[in-house]
Protein backbone atom coordinates (compact mmCIF):
# COMPACT_ATOMS: atom_id res chain seq x y z
CA UNK A 1 0.00 0.00 0.00
CA UNK A 2 1.60 3.62 -0.68
CA UNK A 3 1.76 6.10 1.48
CA UNK A 4 0.59 9.91 1.08
CA UNK A 5 4.49 10.64 0.42
CA UNK A 6 4.90 7.87 -2.15
CA UNK A 7 2.31 8.49 -3.54
CA UNK A 8 2.93 12.30 -3.96
CA UNK A 9 6.33 11.23 -5.61
CA UNK A 10 4.60 9.09 -7.76
CA UNK A 11 2.20 11.17 -9.60
CA UNK A 12 5.04 14.23 -9.90
CA UNK A 13 7.18 11.35 -12.00
CA UNK A 14 4.36 10.60 -14.10
CA UNK A 15 3.99 14.28 -15.06
CA UNK A 16 7.91 14.25 -15.10
CA UNK A 17 9.32 13.92 -19.07
CA UNK A 18 13.29 13.33 -19.43
CA UNK A 19 15.72 16.05 -20.92
CA UNK A 20 16.22 15.29 -24.35
CA UNK A 21 19.49 15.08 -25.46
CA UNK A 22 21.38 16.58 -28.62
CA UNK A 23 21.56 13.00 -30.03
CA UNK A 24 17.65 12.70 -29.30
CA UNK A 25 16.86 15.58 -31.35
CA UNK A 26 19.16 15.15 -34.20
CA UNK A 27 17.50 11.31 -34.28
CA UNK A 28 14.27 12.95 -34.17
CA UNK A 29 14.92 15.26 -37.22
CA UNK A 30 16.91 13.18 -38.95
CA UNK A 31 14.38 10.18 -39.14
CA UNK A 32 11.57 12.42 -40.67
CA UNK A 33 10.27 11.11 -43.71
CA UNK A 34 9.96 14.04 -45.86
CA UNK A 35 14.16 14.68 -46.50
CA UNK A 36 14.51 14.75 -49.89
CA UNK A 37 17.54 13.62 -51.54
CA UNK A 38 19.00 16.11 -53.26
CA UNK A 39 22.74 15.49 -54.30
CA UNK A 40 24.52 12.27 -54.42
CA UNK A 41 28.08 11.92 -54.83
CA UNK A 42 30.21 8.06 -54.13
CA UNK A 43 33.69 10.33 -54.56
CA UNK A 44 34.47 7.09 -56.65
CA UNK A 45 34.73 9.08 -60.36
CA UNK A 46 35.56 11.93 -61.42
CA UNK A 47 35.63 14.92 -59.27
CA UNK A 48 35.25 17.79 -61.36
CA UNK A 49 31.16 16.71 -62.50
CA UNK A 50 29.94 17.69 -58.76
CA UNK A 51 32.44 20.06 -58.01
CA UNK A 52 34.60 22.96 -58.21
CA UNK A 53 38.06 23.91 -56.54
CA UNK A 54 39.63 27.15 -55.21
CA UNK A 55 42.96 26.85 -54.74
CA UNK A 56 45.31 25.75 -57.52
CA UNK A 57 47.81 23.93 -55.33
CA UNK A 58 44.88 21.31 -53.90
CA UNK A 59 46.08 17.20 -55.03
CA UNK A 60 42.51 15.30 -55.67
CA UNK A 61 42.12 12.01 -56.64
CA UNK A 62 39.02 9.31 -56.83
CA UNK A 63 39.86 5.89 -55.98
CA UNK A 64 38.08 3.01 -55.15
CA UNK A 65 37.61 4.08 -51.57
CA UNK A 66 36.56 7.64 -52.17
CA UNK A 67 37.65 10.94 -52.71
CA UNK A 68 41.62 11.99 -52.13
CA UNK A 69 41.41 16.00 -51.40
CA UNK A 70 44.69 17.17 -50.02
CA UNK A 71 45.80 20.94 -49.71
CA UNK A 72 49.26 22.48 -50.44
CA UNK A 73 52.05 21.18 -48.43
CA UNK A 74 53.80 24.41 -47.02
CA UNK A 75 52.50 25.43 -43.90
CA UNK A 76 51.71 29.41 -43.29
CA UNK A 77 51.21 29.98 -46.86
CA UNK A 78 47.79 30.90 -48.48
CA UNK A 79 48.12 29.86 -52.28
CA UNK A 80 48.17 26.59 -50.63
CA UNK A 81 44.60 26.09 -48.84
CA UNK A 82 42.07 24.65 -51.11
CA UNK A 83 38.34 24.45 -50.81
CA UNK A 84 35.99 22.41 -52.99
CA UNK A 85 32.66 23.57 -53.48
CA UNK A 86 29.83 21.45 -54.93
CA UNK A 87 28.40 22.82 -58.20
CA UNK A 88 24.76 22.66 -57.18
CA UNK A 89 23.18 24.85 -54.47
CA UNK A 90 20.84 23.77 -51.79
CA UNK A 91 17.40 25.78 -50.28
CA UNK A 92 15.40 25.10 -47.42
CA UNK A 93 16.27 22.36 -44.19
CA UNK A 94 19.66 21.02 -44.95
CA UNK A 95 21.00 17.24 -44.05
CA UNK A 96 24.34 16.49 -45.50
CA UNK A 97 26.43 13.15 -45.06
CA UNK A 98 29.58 11.72 -45.71
CA UNK A 99 32.57 9.03 -44.39
CA UNK A 100 35.26 11.09 -43.05
CA UNK A 101 38.42 9.60 -42.94
CA UNK A 102 41.89 11.92 -42.21
CA UNK A 103 44.70 11.05 -44.11
CA UNK A 104 47.14 13.34 -42.21
CA UNK A 105 48.75 13.20 -38.99
CA UNK A 106 48.87 16.99 -38.60
CA UNK A 107 48.39 18.31 -34.98
CA UNK A 108 47.89 21.94 -36.32
CA UNK A 109 45.74 23.31 -39.10
CA UNK A 110 42.13 22.74 -39.26
CA UNK A 111 39.31 21.32 -41.90
CA UNK A 112 35.98 23.25 -42.35
CA UNK A 113 33.06 22.59 -43.54
CA UNK A 114 30.92 25.86 -44.98
CA UNK A 115 27.30 25.15 -45.42
CA UNK A 116 24.52 26.74 -47.34
CA UNK A 117 27.30 29.58 -49.19
CA UNK A 118 26.57 32.39 -50.81
CA UNK A 119 28.54 35.81 -51.58
CA UNK A 120 27.30 38.44 -49.20
CA UNK A 121 25.69 40.27 -52.19
CA UNK A 122 27.45 43.55 -52.64
CA UNK A 123 29.97 44.89 -54.85
CA UNK A 124 31.92 42.50 -56.87
CA UNK A 125 30.81 39.58 -53.87
CA UNK A 126 27.85 38.40 -55.41
CA UNK A 127 25.34 35.81 -54.15
CA UNK A 128 26.85 33.22 -56.99
CA UNK A 129 29.96 33.09 -56.07
CA UNK A 130 31.49 31.31 -59.39
CA UNK A 131 30.97 35.04 -60.24
CA UNK A 132 33.87 35.60 -58.31
CA UNK A 133 35.80 32.71 -58.47
CA UNK A 134 38.99 34.14 -59.86
CA UNK A 135 39.35 36.57 -56.51
CA UNK A 136 39.52 33.25 -54.52
CA UNK A 137 42.77 31.48 -56.70
CA UNK A 138 44.98 32.61 -53.59
CA UNK A 139 42.13 30.78 -50.90
CA UNK A 140 43.22 33.55 -48.36
CA UNK A 141 40.75 32.84 -45.56
CA UNK A 142 39.57 36.44 -44.61
CA UNK A 143 38.47 36.39 -48.67
CA UNK A 144 35.39 34.43 -47.22
CA UNK A 145 34.59 35.10 -44.16
CA UNK A 146 34.27 39.15 -44.93
CA UNK A 147 32.48 38.16 -47.98
CA UNK A 148 30.12 34.91 -47.82
CA UNK A 149 27.05 34.49 -46.09
CA UNK A 150 27.24 30.83 -44.29
CA UNK A 151 27.85 28.82 -41.67
CA UNK A 152 31.55 27.31 -40.95
CA UNK A 153 32.18 24.46 -38.77
CA UNK A 154 36.22 23.29 -37.94
CA UNK A 155 36.45 19.30 -36.95
CA UNK A 156 39.03 17.63 -36.90
CA UNK A 157 41.21 21.11 -35.80
CA UNK A 158 44.14 21.87 -34.08
CA UNK A 159 45.52 25.52 -33.07
CA UNK A 160 47.65 26.93 -35.71
CA UNK A 161 50.90 25.96 -33.10
CA UNK A 162 50.05 23.10 -31.23
CA UNK A 163 52.19 19.69 -30.57
CA UNK A 164 49.35 18.41 -28.42
CA UNK A 165 47.41 15.07 -30.71
CA UNK A 166 45.00 15.51 -28.29
CA UNK A 167 43.80 18.96 -29.00
CA UNK A 168 41.69 19.34 -31.21
CA UNK A 169 38.21 21.43 -31.34
CA UNK A 170 34.83 21.74 -32.76
CA UNK A 171 33.70 25.22 -33.62
CA UNK A 172 31.03 26.91 -35.58
CA UNK A 173 31.16 30.19 -36.74
CA UNK A 174 28.36 32.50 -38.71
CA UNK A 175 29.79 34.98 -41.79
CA UNK A 176 30.13 37.35 -43.12
CA UNK A 177 32.17 39.08 -39.85
CA UNK A 178 31.46 42.96 -40.47
CA UNK A 179 35.36 43.59 -40.71
CA UNK A 180 38.59 42.14 -39.93
CA UNK A 181 39.01 43.16 -36.79
CA UNK A 182 35.50 41.37 -35.83
CA UNK A 183 36.12 37.65 -36.80
CA UNK A 184 35.94 36.95 -33.35
CA UNK A 185 32.05 37.70 -33.18
CA UNK A 186 30.95 34.95 -35.66
CA UNK A 187 31.57 32.08 -33.16
CA UNK A 188 28.32 30.45 -32.78
CA UNK A 189 29.19 28.50 -28.93
CA UNK A 190 29.66 26.13 -27.31
CA UNK A 191 33.23 25.13 -28.60
CA UNK A 192 34.00 21.47 -28.11
CA UNK A 193 37.13 20.53 -27.34
CA UNK A 194 39.48 17.68 -27.23
CA UNK A 195 36.94 14.86 -28.38
CA UNK A 196 38.73 11.95 -28.89
CA UNK A 197 37.54 12.12 -32.46
CA UNK A 198 39.06 12.32 -36.68
CA UNK A 199 41.84 10.25 -35.32
CA UNK A 200 44.22 9.62 -38.33
CA UNK A 201 43.51 6.68 -40.60
CA UNK A 202 39.97 6.19 -38.72
CA UNK A 203 36.76 6.17 -40.79
CA UNK A 204 33.82 8.12 -39.14
CA UNK A 205 30.15 8.77 -40.68
CA UNK A 206 29.44 12.66 -40.30
CA UNK A 207 25.94 13.48 -40.50
CA UNK A 208 24.90 17.57 -40.51
CA UNK A 209 21.83 18.78 -40.07
CA UNK A 210 20.73 22.34 -40.19
CA UNK A 211 17.33 22.63 -39.43
CA UNK A 212 15.24 25.95 -38.73
CA UNK A 213 17.81 27.69 -36.39
CA UNK A 214 19.37 24.55 -35.03
CA UNK A 215 22.51 22.95 -35.93
CA UNK A 216 23.36 19.16 -35.38
CA UNK A 217 26.32 17.09 -36.01
CA UNK A 218 26.41 13.06 -35.51
CA UNK A 219 29.79 11.50 -35.75
CA UNK A 220 30.14 7.56 -35.55
CA UNK A 221 32.73 5.71 -35.58
CA UNK A 222 35.98 4.00 -34.17
CA UNK A 223 33.22 2.10 -32.05
CA UNK A 224 31.39 5.32 -30.40
CA UNK A 225 29.04 7.47 -31.12
CA UNK A 226 28.59 11.42 -30.29
CA UNK A 227 26.24 14.09 -30.87
CA UNK A 228 26.31 18.20 -30.83
CA UNK A 229 24.20 20.85 -30.85
CA UNK A 230 24.14 24.66 -31.77
CA UNK A 231 21.73 27.05 -31.21
CA UNK A 232 21.85 29.70 -34.47
CA UNK A 233 19.04 31.93 -33.27
CA UNK A 234 21.48 35.08 -32.08
CA UNK A 235 22.36 35.11 -36.09
CA UNK A 236 20.26 35.93 -39.46
CA UNK A 237 18.85 32.69 -41.03
CA UNK A 238 20.74 30.68 -43.95
CA UNK A 239 18.36 29.46 -46.41
CA UNK A 240 20.32 28.69 -49.55
CA UNK A 241 23.64 27.82 -51.04
CA UNK A 242 26.10 25.62 -51.89
CA UNK A 243 28.44 23.11 -49.65
CA UNK A 244 31.97 23.86 -49.30
CA UNK A 245 35.12 21.42 -47.98
CA UNK A 246 37.93 23.60 -46.61
CA UNK A 247 41.36 22.17 -46.49
CA UNK A 248 43.90 24.73 -44.83
CA UNK A 249 47.61 23.92 -45.93
CA UNK A 250 49.19 20.78 -44.97
CA UNK A 251 45.63 19.11 -44.57
CA UNK A 252 44.43 15.69 -45.98
CA UNK A 253 41.48 13.56 -45.90
CA UNK A 254 39.33 11.20 -47.67
CA UNK A 255 35.70 11.72 -48.49
CA UNK A 256 33.15 9.00 -49.51
CA UNK A 257 29.40 8.74 -50.16
CA UNK A 258 28.34 12.07 -49.99
CA UNK A 259 24.63 13.09 -49.69
CA UNK A 260 22.84 15.94 -49.47
CA UNK A 261 18.97 15.87 -48.41
CA UNK A 262 16.83 18.84 -48.18
CA UNK A 263 12.79 19.66 -47.11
Amino acid sequence: MYTPRLLILLLCCLGCTPKLTAQDHFHQISKAKDWKLEFSDPCTKNWEKNWFLDGELATIKNTKDGMFFSAGPENRNNAHHAVLWTKDSFSGDIKIEYDYTRTDSQVINVNILFIQATGKGDGEFAKDITQWNDYRKVPTMSKYWLNMNTIHISYAAFPMVNDDPNNDYLRVRRYPASNRETFDETEVTPAYFNTGLFQSGVTYHMTWIRHADKLYLQVSGNGEEKGYEWDLSGFDPITEGRIGLRHMFTRSARYKNFKVYTK
